[in-house]
């Protein structure tokens, strides 16, 4: 049971371990053919937390509402699944455990995690193709893994979608911005390669979970 029901939004931070864990495997991440597949390569995956450890549940499509998604709603999407060394890694369990500690939710939540890389284009690139929005969930984390060589990105958290943001954080390594998606809106600015002649991306995961 959520017994943090009034808490909106929080920050909180991974270890430096764990982001060492987890970073690495960016580099592997795969484009895709969905509308956003060329500048944000992803992996998806569903697990739990066990007292073995993570543990991956059995594949699945993500699939969100037009209502929450204006930009691929009701569009059945699939994802390679994270790596096995990093659903394996410390720095996940690491992460799995704040999440579920933050939120006060229990070992037999399903979380869903989105491991992304926004690669900045030639013009602004955008993080947030939805615009600012909810994701259909109760629970939200995004976790900040590394930025490198880009302006902009800057997460932002609103009471309204048609007001000034509350909060407006460059999420950097290892900082993780936690919320209530039911009560909240979110959004990133779009990113631009800093140095235009050398890549720069974004690295982030994406926690989610709805209360059972």
């Amino acid at each position: 049971m959520n017994t943090h029901a009034d808490c909106l939004l929080q920050l909180n931070h991974l270890s430096g371990s764990a982001v060492h864990d987890l970073s690495s495997s960016f580099d592997n991440l795969p484009h895709t053919q969905h509308a956003d597949g060329q500048y944000r390569l992803r992996r998806y995956s569903v697990v739990r937390l066990t007292k073995e450890g993570v543990q991956r549940l059995a594949g699945r499509a993500f699939v969100q509402s037009e209502q929450v998604n204006h930009f691929q709603g009701d569009v059945v999407r699939q994802f390679e699944d994270i790596e096995d060394a990093i659903i394996a890694s410390k720095g996940m369990h690491e992460m799995c455990s704040l999440f579920l500690e933050a939120n006060s939710l229990d070992e037999q939540q399903d979380i869903e995690i989105h491991q992304i890389r926004i690669a900045a284009q030639q013009n602004d690139t955008p993080v947030a193709p939805e615009g600012v929005h909810q994701d259909g969930f109760n629970h939200i984390a995004v976790v900040g893994i590394r930025r490198h060589n880009i302006d902009g990105g800057d997460f932002m958290v609103f009471k309204d979608k048609h007001q000034a943001p509350i909060m407006t954080l460059a999420l950097d390594s290892g900082e993780v911005a936690l919320l209530d998606d039911s009560k909240l809106w979110h959004y990133a600015r779009p990113i631009r390669a800093h140095r235009p002649s050398e890549p720069g991306f974004m690295d982030v995961f994406v926690l989610t979970a709805k209360d059972q």
